[in-house]
């Protein structure tokens, strides 16, 4: 090799390595490698994120916005959803208001500001004060001083915090003890006619926006209130409450009745119905997605019920519906006629 020359080294090398080269390929060591790196490129593609195109993120975008705007029901079919931001408050205060029942209380603090925009900070429902340890008139006097400290501790001024009774409740016994232990406290208590009932649940649920192509439904146990606005004075009829079949009533009586009180509704306000009350909520709570404000109910023929109090309620919900053509009932989380009271003052 010493003897050799510059370019007979280089030839003899050139010679060997080739003689690799296709030796390696005879048994298939170029394949291999080929592999080998293709695998590795995979394996690097995987691992690597990857940015979609603007045709996928369109698509993705299109179906997110379409699984946002229906929702499977138990037909099958697809239940839409009510969009709709009402206008925060500005420079507002705290307001609470306790609404008066025969079996206990459901207390709401709002902020609301001078126009009258509002928003729900806290809401409790179904305190039985009255049923809980409160059997004479002094359990009671101790008992509402509690209630009514929780509400000034979350910053609700004393002249600020008001009672109302509902209209169903009134002439219960246990709910005339509460007023007179509130009255001893110098609290004054508003009671409610069916008709102001109505009309203040639609000073709280129905949007300005809506007035002139909508109308309000307020389905309680002793009575259903439906409202609207004609001619920027609000009209309201009461018909039979949910626990109407503890008087013995029919549901097919029922039925005729509440669905010729819905039919009273003028047709240019039957394109929405905003829907509150003890039913509403526990239909409500089958479909409501996340959070929302606001939740429309399915078709009343949708919701099997066998709870006594429910089944009546949705042949009301099914009354008003076929009495007015309206197909879509939206339920507001936020919204209670006494917080409508509180909107008069």
């Amino acid at each position: 090799m010493q003897r050799l020359t510059v370019a007979g080294r280089l030839l003899i090398t050139a010679l060997i390595l080739a003689a690799i080269y296709f030796g390696f390929k005879y048994i298939g060591g170029v394949d291999l490698l080929k592999k080998l790196s293709s695998k590795e490129k995979t394996e690097q593609s995987a691992d690597s994120p990857t940015m979609p195109s603007g045709s996928s993120e369109s698509t993705e975008e299109t179906a997110s916005s379409s699984a946002s705007d229906t929702e499977a029901t138990d037909e099958g079919g697809s239940r839409s959803t009510f969009n709709y931001t009402p206008p925060a408050p500005e420079n507002g205060k705290l307001k609470g208001v306790v609404e008066l029942g025969a079996s206990g209380f459901n207390s709401f603090i709002i902020n609301v500001d001078p126009k009258k925009n509002w928003k729900l900070e806290k809401a409790e429902f179904g305190n039985s004060l009255v049923l809980e340890n409160m059997a004479t008139d002094q359990d009671i006097r101790e008992g509402l001083k509690k209630y009514i400290a929780q509400m000034l501790n979350f910053g609700v001024a004393g002249r600020d915090i008001h009672f109302v009774v509902s209209s169903g409740a009134v002439k219960a016994d246990n709910t005339q003890k509460i007023i007179r232990a509130l009255k001893s406290l110098n609290y004054v208590v508003n009671t409610v006619t069916p008709e102001q009932e109505g009309k203040l649940a639609l000073r709280s649920v129905l949007p300005k926006d809506f007035e002139s192509n909508a109308f309000v439904v307020d389905i309680g146990s002793g009575n259903t209130k439906i409202s609207w606005k004609d001619g920027g004075q609000t009209k309201a009829l009461e018909s039979y409450g949910a626990k109407y079949f503890q008087n013995g009533d029919d549901d097919a009586k029922v039925y005729d009745e509440v669905k010729a009180k819905a039919e009273e509704v003028p047709s240019g306000n039957r394109k929405t119905c905003f829907i509150i009350g003890g039913v509403p909520f526990e239909l409500a709570k089958q479909v409501r997605n996340g959070k929302e404000r606001y939740t429309v109910l399915n078709a009343p023929a949708a919701y099997k019920a066998t709870e006594a109090k429910t089944k009546a309620g949705v042949n009301i919900y099914k009354a008003i519906a076929d009495g007015t053509n309206c197909d879509q009932f939206v339920f507001d989380w936020d919204a209670n006629f006494t917080i409508g009271y509180l909107l008069t003052l």
